[in-house]
Order: structure tokens, then C-alpha cells, then sequence
């Protein structure tokens, strides 16, 4: 394997790129040399195919098989959960047989091997709208079957049904699945001593702050920001909140908010060491938008998990991660654009104080030491990740 070299190729956006480089850390782990490739965003022009008549295709709506032509193997890396990419596989089956999502209502439950039971509204809003981005996204699923294998970022202990979901062939029930590889969770072991939140955080007790954070895209009108100040204040628990940069938090917080809450909350202008906060002896809860690179952060660091959903396939996690894993509460609201400030001060203090608040905490650090198991030698991870490269060496000499 020394001599061998892999090319990633990460998507666009910072969620995209952070595993792909654990995943390329991973292949120096174990002597395989790494080239990752990032592109250039595309220029803010129209785009071409705008130009074309109607009923013309262009070129990228039906991409060469390139690897192919180079006699390359191609493995796809699923930075997401093996919930979602079992309800992604099964996708363009559904359209090609005529379910029409932009007709059948947000309303209407989808019920897919290996998943629970969501509501087509859970889906990425591209998807549901018909969206030539979506479509898009349509044929690039299309193509996963037709892969050397599928790398998940997540451990078979945590999605136990879709995995042998997957692996007996069920998501894609018309063509043969390819091997899939849960090589997870791959998470940036963090390290930034030096933030003014973490020194913060060194002077709070243990367990005792709730962190509120939302990616790298999450952002709120006014009003929300508002109902979740006064839901935050009224809870009388300690919190770290990053609301993402704005011109005058004073502007668009409640009157005072910012002064009363001042000897137990900190609200940060800019971002925050998401991983090191985390896993800081005095982090005991997390609000998040569910993005799978937060959720499997928040499980390495053992937290409860409260769900507030924003984009992409967010909504889809929420339902995994409350209704399969059991490792979450929901935020009611989030899918009528505003929680309110009851709801923040109802969950925050349930997930702090309650019983039920304990008994989820004490099930995270179990899923929690599956998790560093799942990646250590002999487990599950990690036989994956070995038992894949495997598979490379054998198609060396298929692709010589």
C-alpha cells in the first residue's frame, strides 16, 4: 500500500471539506499517500445552461465516466449519516417511477428500509421543490450504485438497522448496492487552547452550560434571536451561544438581555472551537441544527443533543437521531420558522435539571465509548477501513 495514492475530491463548503481531511489523515494512518482536490467555487454569472433552448441538455447533465475512461476505481465518501444516504439511494428510484414530491404534500410520510417513518417536508428543500440544483443531485445519486464502494462517516453501532439495510441490498432494491464502509464517526480532534470561551468556560462547574450553536450557515431573523434570549434568561441555566457574527447583538437581543445574563452567559460575536467547547469538562448540553459533522461531535463528546433543524438534510437527522438513535429531544417549532421563547425555556431545563435530562446524558456516554471503540483496533470501524483497503489492493490488479 505504500506505493498506492488516492485522489478526494471534497464537495463544496466547509461541512464537505472537514471530514474529507480526517478521512485523508486516516489514509496516512495506515501508509496510503493523499492528494485532496479543491475546487474553485463557480463564478457569480449566470449559469450556462440558461442560454440553452428548451429540451437541450448541456454537457454536465450527463457527466462522461471519467474514472472510467482512466481505468480508475471510484469510491464515494458520505460525509453524512447511513440513515440519510439509505433514503438518498432510494430517491431517484421513487421519481423514476412516478413519485412526484412537489405534489404529494409536506405532510405525506415516507416509510423507506431501515428508516423510521418522516414527513416528505424532512427532505432538503432543493429536493422538494424540483429545483434544477436538485435534480442535479438527483443523477448524482443515481450514480452511487454504480461506485467500487461507499465510505459513511458514521459506526454501525449507531445505525445498526440501516446498515443491514443497506448491506442485504434494500435501499436499492432495481440494481446491486456496492460495498458500504462505515468508517466513523471521523471528527477533528479540535485543540485551540487560547479562545476567550474556553477560559470562560474554565470558570464554570461541571456539566452546567448549554451550548448553542448552528453551523456555519445558521442564522436567525430578529424575532427568533429574541424569543431565544428571553427562553435562555427565563431557564436560569448557564450558556455559551454563538449567534453568528452580526453588526449589534445589542440591536437585535432584548433591552438588557446582554447585562443580566452577564455572570452566567457569554454570547460570542464571531465563531467558537466548536469541538474543544464540546468536550469541556463544563459543556452539558447541545443545541444544534443537526448537521452530521456537529452530531457526531456532540456524541464524541457525550452530550445530549437538542434538535433545532435548519437546512439541507438537517430535518431528515432530527428524525434519526430522536426517533432511531435515541440520542436527542426535538425543538417544537423549528418547522414553523420560529420555536418559541417557552419551548427554549422548557427544553433547556428539562435537558439540565430533569431526570429524563440525566437518563439521556447517561445514554450518550454509552453511545459515546461505542463510538471510540468502534475506531480503535478490532473495532468495527476499523476492521471497515482495513477490509476497504483490501479492496483497493484488489482492484489494483483489476485496474493495473
Amino acid at each position: 500500500m505504500n506505493k498506492k495514492s488516492v485522489l478526494l475530491y471534497p464537495g463544496l463548503g466547509v461541512g464537505h471539506l472537514t471530514p474529507m481531511v480526517e478521512l485523508a489523515k486516516l489514509f496516512t494512518q495506515h501508509g496510503v499517500a493523499v492528494t485532496v482536490a479543491l475546487a474553485e467555487p463557480p463564478a457569480p454569472r449566470p449559469p450556462i445552461h440558461a442560454r440553452l433552448p428548451q429540451g437541450h441538455e448541456h454537457a454536465a447533465a450527463r457527466p462522461p465516466p471519467l474514472a472510467a475512461e482512466l481505468n480508475l476505481p471510484v469510491y464515494y465518501f458520505y460525509a453524512s449519516g447511513a440513515s440519510a444516504l439509505a433514503v438518498f439511494l432510494n430517491l431517484p428510484r421513487m421519481m423514476a417511477t412516478g413519485f412526484q414530491l412537489e405534489t404529494t404534500g409536506g405532510d405525506s410520510v415516507l416509510s423507506l428500509p431501515g428508516a423510521p417513518p418522516f414527513k416528505a417536508s424532512e427532505l432538503p428543500e432543493l429536493i422538494l421543490n424540483g429545483s434544477q440544483a436538485g435534480k442535479a443531485v438527483l443523477r448524482v445519486l443515481y450514480l452511487f450504485p454504480e461506485a467500487n464502494g461507499i465510505l459513511v462517516n458514521t459506526f454501525e453501532s449507531l445505525e445498526t438497522r440501516v446498515v443491514r439495510s443497506l448491506s442485504d441490498g434494500l435501499c436499492v432494491p432495481d440494481r446491486s448496492t456496492p460495498p458500504v464502509y462505515c468508517i466513523g464517526p471521523l471528527v477533528s480532534g479540535g485543540g485551540d487552547k487560547e479562545h476567550e470561551c474556553l477560559r470562560w468556560l474554565d470558570m464554570q462547574p461541571d456539566n452546567s452550560v448549554v451550548f448553542l450553536s448552528f453551523g456555519s450557515l445558521g442564522t436567525f431573523p430578529k424575532k427568533q434571536l429574541e424569543e431565544m434570549a428571553i427562553g435562555l434568561e427565563k431557564s436560569g441555566q448557564r450558556f455559551l451561544w454563538v449567534p453568528l457574527p452580526e453588526p449589534d447583538l445589542k440591536a437585535l437581543l432584548p433591552e438588557g438581555f446582554l447585562e443580566r445574563t452577564k455572570d452566567r452567559g457569554l454570547v460570542l460575536k464571531s465563531w467558537a472551537p466548536q469541538v474543544d467547547v464540546l468536550r469541556h469538562r463544563a459543556t452539558g448540553a447541545f443545541v444544534t441544527h443537526c448537521g452530521w459533522n456537529s452530531t457526531l461531535e456532540g456524541i464524541m463528546a457525550g452530550l445530549p443533543l437538542l434538535c433545532w433543524p435548519l437546512y439541507a438534510e438537517q430535518g431528515m437527522n432530527k428524525v434519526f437521531i430522536v426517533e432511531e438513535m435515541k440520542i436527542g429531544v426535538e425543538m417544537n417549532g423549528y418547522d414553523e420558522e420560529m420555536v418559541k421563547a417557552e419551548e427554549v425555556e422548557t427544553k433547556v431545563k428539562w435537558v439540565m435539571e430533569s431526570q429524563g435530562g440525566r437518563a439521556l446524558r447517561e445514554r450518550l456516554a454509552e453511545v459515546k465509548d461505542r463510538a471510540v471503540k468502534a475506531l480503535k483496533e478490532g473495532g468495527s470501524s476499523h476492521a471497515a477501513f482495513v477490509e476497504f483497503l483490501k479492496d483497493i489492493n484488489s482492484m489494483a490488479h483489476l485496474h493495473p
